[in-house]
């Protein structure tokens, strides 16, 4: 081993004055070339101006082509089964290193901001302010039950119509009671992030204004827009994660049909 490695040490020496051709070692006849042995430096991350390392390198890279050589000459594995693997493990590799840097360059900040700003109401919102009175039902419930419920709800509703205040209603009805001890209040509701029910008569309200008991799965509701509604825009901050998720996507399927139309693929079935 120590004579291998002073043997590295040498040839690591004169590593700067070999031609890309010329031959820095030879294998079971085999020669191990400037060019390829460089690759191998680039790929560790070994500057060929640090001599020691070099050198250890050197030592390895022989090392480990004479086993590989000798395992080689023992015909005990399947020699097809290994080419295919490596075969395989150079498409993967080849195709995933084209990618990285591909996207890299296709897909980077400027590109995430012109994506954002050039469609901007993909990342708009109205919200409206609301509160609600909710009375409880639940599919277990029998229909008199329910409407006992509904009774409750037309109750609380009446005392509205007789100007009574909303937020002291609440306090008294309903039974949702988290917002009830706020006065009903829900505050700001992102539209399309509650029922459907819900958001379609929340948003046919004005300021002010007071829908009749309806039903949706939680009960039955009475609800008042307070403020609203306003249009929000999410910040590219939050967004940029999956504009750049679908960008590289969509890079990703568009190179792959470019590069597959510049060969000629043909089958015999």
């Amino acid at each position: 081993m120590k004579k291998n490695f002073l043997f590295a040490v040498c040839a690591a020496a004169i590593l700067v004055g070999c031609s890309d051709s010329s031959s820095v070692a030879t294998v079971d006849g085999k020669a191990i070339t400037q060019a390829e042995f460089s690759a191998y430096l680039k790929f560790k991350r070994i500057p060929e101006q640090d001599k020691e390392k070099v050198a250890r390198a050197l030592d390895e890279y022989i090392n480990r082509a004479a086993l590989a050589a000798a395992i080689e000459k023992t015909d005990k594995l399947d020699d097809a089964l290994v080419q295919a693997e490596l075969e395989e493990f150079r498409r993967q590799l080849l195709i995933g290193r084209y990618f990285e840097e591909h996207l890299a360059a296709a897909v980077d900040d400027a590109a995430v901001r012109n994506y954002y700003t050039g469609n901007a109401a993909k990342y708009e919102a109205q919200r409206v302010h609301a509160a609600h009175i909710l009375v409880r039902v639940d599919s277990q419930m029998s229909e008199a039950e329910r409407q006992a419920k509904l009774s409750t709800a037309h109750e609380a509703y009446s005392n509205l119509q007789k100007g009574e205040d909303f937020a002291e209603v609440a306090k008294k009805f309903s039974e949702d009671r988290v917002s009830a001890e706020k006065g009903g209040d829900l505050g700001w509701l992102v539209d399309g992030a509650v029922d459907p029910e819900f958001s379609k008569r929340l948003n046919a309200l004005k300021p002010g204004e007071v829908t009749e008991p309806f039903l949706t799965p939680f009960g039955f509701h009475i609800v008042k827009m307070l403020e609203g509604p306003q249009v929000i825009k999410r910040p590219v901050e939050s967004v940029e994660g999956d504009i750049r998720y679908q960008l590289r996507n969509e890079s990703k399927v568009s190179e792959t049909e470019r590069l597959l139309k510049t060969i000629n693929v043909s089958r015999k079935d």
